[in-house]
């Protein structure tokens, strides 16, 4: 995992600072409290994989014009508001190792916060004079509003599918990163069977990224993933590993599970208990599975674009979002 991701950082560094300095320079309100609010958040160690996905679709596809890494900064924005406004949702503690905003500064001041984040990003796609990239962006920012709206009414509900699962992360995370990486294409003007191959990966990709993340919920400690772990089981969250175990333990094991899954107050001791009945089921090793599935369809997406850098950046990337640690 260092060698991979040390490999990831080198090669990607020098686009990582543009769009970090195209980052700060672009949230510009007009009230310093809205820029304390987001960079709290947006400047606590993101990992900038969507921007970068925007930077290198748009490179394959022969645009190297300094607007893109501007152009970058949509999805990130766009990521930021919805995580400002599901810490308040869900009421959250703890975000990327830091108290959530809203503990500091309150929920109205974090909720407007992540709508002027939303128009800033909208402001900047419209600066590309393109009706079809706005669009884009616009579509993206409704189906991640959905997404979680459904995960919203599933809460805390016992019998939520698998198709359900994909339904709501292609919604949230699937289609953010296919919208990058579509942008990014259309940006450059690229021809339609390169842009769809784009696409293509940046929907596997969003769908490898949320099921590795949902693991991690299971694999991680709260210091290194920068969360409280077992978070989303507290806010009513079934993910991959625990309706998989679900659906495959016996009666017994089932109502132990669905015991500890009812109290939002469980103990350490519960969870760690939870976890013995989620790897007695295979349930975290049929999500890494199901993951490495959509990886090589991901990978696979790249084959009609040229051989080049950012095209083995992108295998690179898609690596990394499965093999990750937080």
């Amino acid at each position: 995992m260092t060698r991979l991701q040390d490999d990831l950082m080198a090669r990607a560094r020098p686009d990582i600072e543009k769009i970090e300095k195209e980052l700060k320079a672009n949230l510009t309100p007009y009230f310093d409290l809205v820029a304390q609010t987001a960079g709290h958040l947006m400047f606590a160690g993101g990992k900038r994989l969507r921007p970068l996905l925007i930077v290198l679709s748009a490179r394959i596809c022969g645009f190297e014009d300094p607007f893109v890494y501007r152009f970058a900064g949509i999805f990130e924005y766009l990521h930021t508001a919805t995580l400002l406004h599901d810490d308040v949702v869900d009421g959250a503690s703890i975000r990327r190792g830091k108290p959530v905003a809203h503990s500091i500064w309150g929920a109205p001041t974090a909720v407007l916060t992540g709508d002027f984040l939303l128009a800033r990003a909208l402001s900047i796609a419209s600066e590309t004079r393109n009706p079809k990239i706005i669009s884009v962006v616009a579509e993206v920012t409704e189906q991640m509003s959905q997404g979680e709206i459904y995960q919203l009414m599933k809460k805390g509900d016992l019998f939520f599918s698998e198709n359900e699962y994909f339904d709501v992360i292609m919604r949230k995370t699937g289609v953010l990163i296919q919208g990058a990486c579509r942008t990014g294409a259309m940006l450059a003007g690229a021809r339609r069977k390169w842009e769809d191959a784009l696409a293509g990966y940046g929907r596997n990709m969003g769908i490898v990224f949320q099921i590795a993340d949902d693991i991690l919920d299971y694999t991680a400690d709260t210091e290194v993933l920068g969360k409280a772990v077992g978070a989303d089981l507290r806010e009513g969250k079934l993910t991959l590993p625990v309706i998989y175990a679900l659906k495959n333990a016996g009666e017994k094991d089932r109502t132990e599970m669905e015991g500890i899954i009812c109290r939002p107050d469980f103990t350490k001791i519960d969870f760690i208990r939870l976890i013995e009945l989620i790897n007695k089921y295979n349930g975290i090793d049929y999500s890494k599975k199901t993951a490495d599935a959509y990886l090589k369809r991901a990978q696979e997406s790249l084959s009609p674009l040229p051989s080049c850098p950012a095209r083995d950046l992108l295998v690179i990337v898609a690596e990394y979002a499965l093999k990750r640690d937080k």
